[in-house]
């Protein structure tokens, strides 16, 4: 019998899975609402020239994008440096050379921080039993242990 298979040599599934986010709409952005503005690195001559060469800073205003309410009030209420006090976000840019690879990373980030901001989490079911549920049990087994002690005896006389 080399393929059976018992019951008592199964494994039980331990592997727990992780809480997934609920699903959110996708998010898109309008290119008239984020302002990319090119900027040429200043060097300071010499050697410093060739260091970085076209910066690129994003600006997307928070309040007049046509981002969902909600969505608005979560970026806004977010703690992040890239955004001012005014709802203005603010990305910089200057990690590649071609003003082009700047611009499209920019508006990766700003991506990756709307998606954060819209990431919402289900609530996790207990894991750990109420203190009312333990209780409970207690009470139970409390009841069953009685009402089998009074069999016993009616059994016994």
């Amino acid at each position: 019998m080399a393929g059976a298979s018992w019951p008592s040599a199964r494994r039980k599934a331990t592997a727990s899975r992780s809480p997934v986010p609920a699903p959110s709409q996708t998010i898109e952005l309008r290119e008239d609402e984020v302002e990319l503005i090119a900027i040429r690195a200043q060097g300071a001559g010499g050697q410093n020239v060739n260091k970085v060469s076209n910066a690129v800073h994003l600006r997307f205003d928070i309040a007049a994008s046509s981002l969902p309410d909600e969505l608005k009030t979560r970026l806004l209420e977010r703690r992040d440096q890239r955004i001012s006090a005014d709802g203005v976000v603010i990305i910089k840019a200057q990690a590649h050379r071609s003003l082009e690879r700047n611009r499209v990373d920019a508006l990766l980030r700003l991506r990756e921080l709307i998606a954060q901001a819209a990431f919402t989490q289900r609530p996790r079911r207990a894991t750990k039993p109420t203190h009312g549920s333990q209780i409970r049990r207690i009470e139970g087994k409390v009841k069953r242990g009685a009402v089998k002690l009074l069999r016993a005896r009616v059994s016994e006389s």
